[in-house]
């Protein structure tokens, strides 16, 4: 008993890097929005592209990620993606070495599409590494060690990406400038590229200590995935809230430098509000940390509750006050988005008939939000300011405010418990 233990123990490690890994890269989608703006002179909504690219590799990668997973057992299926992250690198390498947009966007998808496919195998992995009691500690946990990696890609990516960097109207991008700026993506890619090499290497070695806890291949197909999935009104209404989810906190975190850097709020550099971003981040860091603390003892769908209201009434304040303040508001959005994620996974796969793998690929799918909604904010951007287009993640959050209310009068109709299948 006591070896089983700590061979779950162990595999709850494992799979706690893969967040770490997929954490620090999401999150320098940031300061590349504002980077690319300013490189290849592009709108809001242009550089905003950016985050839809990397997004929309869930809506067309998850479900199948699902079925491979479900087929093959999750520990391949993690060794795969991990391939698939270090071929997206490369991309980025060429397209820094380049100087094209459209191979930028093409690198972040196939990056992405890896990460997809670990996030589809990890997320319900963590939540099944122990006691079905402890789900949501775990794999909150697990996101605590995610956002960790957000808070330092930020900062990291403003260094490199950032430096000398302006996109105000009038100001003029020198070539030196944006020939360091490209030079900066180059080596943070080629970094990460060898990073994921490692990383691939340690997981292989793990390999057989991960797989003795995961669950057990069941033998599917993408038709009878997508049916199982849309047949429950709870893998539903799971997949809105995580659309909605991704989609403001995406929103936020890639306007984030360029609304700090506007005189509508505080004026800094750019490279100075890049930085500022992995404030943003820390947020949600610290608050999973806490939240994995308060969920061990709260209610989950009360938490989530009181975190989306509050979450909605602080970007209201931002577009009704404006200024300085305002800044220091948004930024603080972060440590309330903290367990959403989390929760809203472990409620959904509580309440859902369908098996895991397919309500877990349905989230994954859902995660396009972010590829939706930030691109909607930078439209919005354009036409009326950086401080008008947080109205949009205003509204999202409401509506998950709703979700979870409905959620806390829903029973539970079983544990999360990945090896539980129906």
């Amino acid at each position: 008993m006591t070896n089983d233990r700590a061979g779950v123990r162990a595999a709850f490690i494992a799979v706690t890097t893969l967040f770490f890994a997929w954490g620090f890269i999401t999150s320098l989608i940031d300061p590349l929005v504002a980077a690319v703006k300013g490189i290849f002179t592009l709108s809001n909504a242009e550089a905003q592209l950016s985050a839809s690219a990397f997004f929309l590799a869930y809506f067309f990668v998850s479900l199948p990620a699902a079925v491979l997973i479900a087929r093959i057992r999750s520990v391949p299926a993690i060794l795969l993606a991990l391939c698939m992250m270090v071929a997206g690198c490369l991309i980025m390498l060429a397209a820094a070495n380049v100087a094209q947009y459209g191979l930028v966007l093409l690198g972040l998808f196939v990056l992405a599409s890896g990460i997809t496919v670990l996030q589809v195998a990890a997320n319900p992995l963590a939540a099944a590494l122990g006691k079905p009691e402890g789900s949501h500690f775990r794999l909150t946990l697990a996101q605590t060690f995610n956002s960790f990696g957000t808070f330092i890609g930020p900062y990291l990516g403003a260094v490199l990406f950032l430096k000398g960097l302006e996109v105000e109207d009038g100001v003029a991008i020198t070539e030196a400038v944006r020939a360091d700026a490209l030079a900066g993506i180059d080596r943070a890619y080629f970094w990460i590229c060898g990073l994921l090499i490692l990383l691939l290497v340690f997981f292989f070695v793990s390999r057989r200590t991960v797989a003795a806890a995961a669950p057990p291949p069941q033998r599917t197909d993408i038709g009878a995935m997508l049916r199982e999935a849309f047949a429950s009104r709870w893998a539903l209404l799971g997949a809105a809230a995580i659309f909605l989810y991704v989609g403001a906190e995406v929103a936020i975190g890639t306007q984030m430098a360029l609304f700090l850097n506007s005189d509508e709020v505080w004026g800094v550099s750019l490279e100075q509000a890049g930085k500022a971003v992995s404030f943003y981040w820390g947020g949600a860091m610290v608050g999973r940390a806490v939240g994995s603390a308060l969920l061990a003892r709260f209610d989950a769908a009360r938490l989530l509750a009181i975190f989306t209201a509050v979450a909605c009434a602080m970007c209201i304040y931002v577009v009704a006050v404006g200024g300085v303040s305002a800044g220091y508001v948004a930024l603080s959005i972060g440590l309330f988005n903290s367990i959403m994620f989390p929760v809203i996974f472990t409620l959904t796969l509580e309440r859902s008939e369908a098996p895991s793998e397919a309500v877990s690929g349905l989230l994954c799918t859902a995660i396009v939000g972010g590829a939706a909604i930030p691109f909607f904010v930078g439209v919005i951007s354009d036409f009326s300011g950086l401080v008008v287009a947080l109205l949009l993640p205003a509204a999202c959050y409401a509506l998950l405010c709703w979700f979870a209310l409905a959620a806390g009068r829903s029973r539970p109709l079983h544990a999360v418990e990945v090896t539980q299948h129906h």
